[in-house]
């Protein structure tokens, strides 16, 4: 067995085929060949890296390297991908090797977040992810729309092809990426397949001259539905003008769903607006991302609560020793934990997953230790809870 890194148009007759075969109808059809070269260009920078056996690929699995806000830092995040493994090379640890392998790398080259979408919760616990929030779908009839017809609203909607739009739609993701915990966009070369594939609508709200509100659409059929990606909006004003425009379609389509973070309440966005709110995690299929800190560099000098408390990590490959995080001037120092007088500043023992849970703002330290991702006496809890209160992430792009 050997492990290596795939040069680029390699991935066309190994990691490719182990995905399509992991996530796709099967056997694969010939034209999905070609429709993996075309896809090619927009995996350039990723790292993919796969378990050889007698000059055969039996798994794969890539890192694309992004960016994802924590707590207002905007930090680098390698995003996990294409995890696959040969039917009959299953459950002989060929991903546990490689997932080993691609952190450290990603690890060493200065990425200090790491997010993915699960095959299976559980497996990624062991590896010190934990989960996040999911995104919810809401669906209503545009009629339900109705009153906001009547409402005077400032600014403008812009109406037109995702390819054209792009360059404002990328503009606006950025924005979102510094003022959205949580919140991770693809680089470049990954991002311009939206432009590329140009089949989507993408309607923004403009106020003087600045985007603050945006989504992209598509419509299935006369009669059928209009379908929205994420509804992004900077403010109520700027939701209102999107939805506003979509209650334009009431002739036209019989549904319309879109695509929404945890923390937004469609049922109050109107009196009598009759919608179906929906956040479904089912295995395998339709999982719930996690993340988690592969280096506790992403804490550093972060705007925090004025706590002050030890952890020691333990268990984990990337995350150890203990150390004092002292808020005490409301930005986080990260220290040697024999900075602390011993006996005077209260003690957690957590696990990768438990201190990732804090620092995404996902779990309440109560519920850390309730879970067994760590040992959080009530005076540490306190102390942990002013350092990272809860948050939640909105982790957007989906890889």
């Amino acid at each position: 067995m050997r492990i290596r890194r795939l040069a680029a148009e390699e991935r066309l007759t190994t990691s490719f085929p182990l995905q399509a075969y992991a996530f796709e109808t099967s056997p694969m059809g010939a034209s999905r060949t070609e429709e993996f070269r075309a896809y090619l260009p927009y995996n350039a920078g990723n790292r993919t890296l796969v378990v050889e056996e007698g000059g055969v690929t039996t798994a794969a699995v890539s890192a694309v390297p992004m960016r994802q806000n924590l707590r207002g830092a905007v930090l680098p995040m390698a995003g996990v991908a294409g995890v696959a493994t040969h039917p009959l090379a299953r459950r002989r640890g060929h991903v546990r090797t490689l997932l080993h392998r691609l952190l450290d790398e990603m690890r060493d080259e200065g990425h200090p977040l790491t997010a993915l979408y699960p095959f299976r919760a559980s497996f990624y616990e062991r590896f010190g992810y934990v989960g996040l929030p999911r995104r919810r779908t809401a669906v209503f009839a545009p009629a339900d729309l109705a009153p906001l017809l009547r409402a005077d609203l400032p600014g403008e909607v812009v109406w037109e092809r995702v390819g054209a739009g792009y360059d404002r739609w990328r503009a606006y993701t950025e924005r979102c990426l510094r003022e959205r915990h949580g919140f991770a966009v693809f680089p470049d070369f990954r991002a311009v397949g939206l432009r590329d594939r140009d089949d989507r609508w993408l309607l923004t709200a403009v106020r003087d001259g600045e985007t603050v509100g945006a989504v992209t659409y598509r419509i299935d059929d006369h009669g059928g539905a209009l379908i929205a990606d994420d509804l992004l909006a900077g403010d109520p004003y700027a939701r209102a003008s999107l939805l506003q425009f979509f209650a334009r379609h009431v002739d036209q389509v019989e549904r319309i769903s879109v695509e929404l973070p945890a923390d937004e309440l469609p049922e109050l966005w109107l009196t009598d607006l009759a919608v179906h709110v929906e956040a479904r995690v089912s295995r395998p299929g339709s999982p719930a991302p996690m993340a988690r800190l592969l280096s506790l560099d992403a804490l550093a000098d972060q705007p925090v609560g004025t706590g002050r408390v030890v952890v020691e990590l333990v268990g984990d490959r990337w995350l150890g020793g203990t150390h004092l995080l002292d808020g005490a001037t409301g930005t986080l120092e990260v220290l040697p934990g024999d900075a602390a007088a011993a006996g005077t500043v209260p003690t957690a023992r957590l696990t990768a997953a438990g201190l990732s849970a804090l620092a995404y703002g996902v779990l309440d330290p109560a519920e850390v230790a309730v879970r067994g991702l760590g040992e959080v006496p009530v005076d540490a809890a306190a102390e942990l809870r002013r350092i990272f209160p809860r948050e939640l992430p909105y982790l957007f792009a989906d890889f």
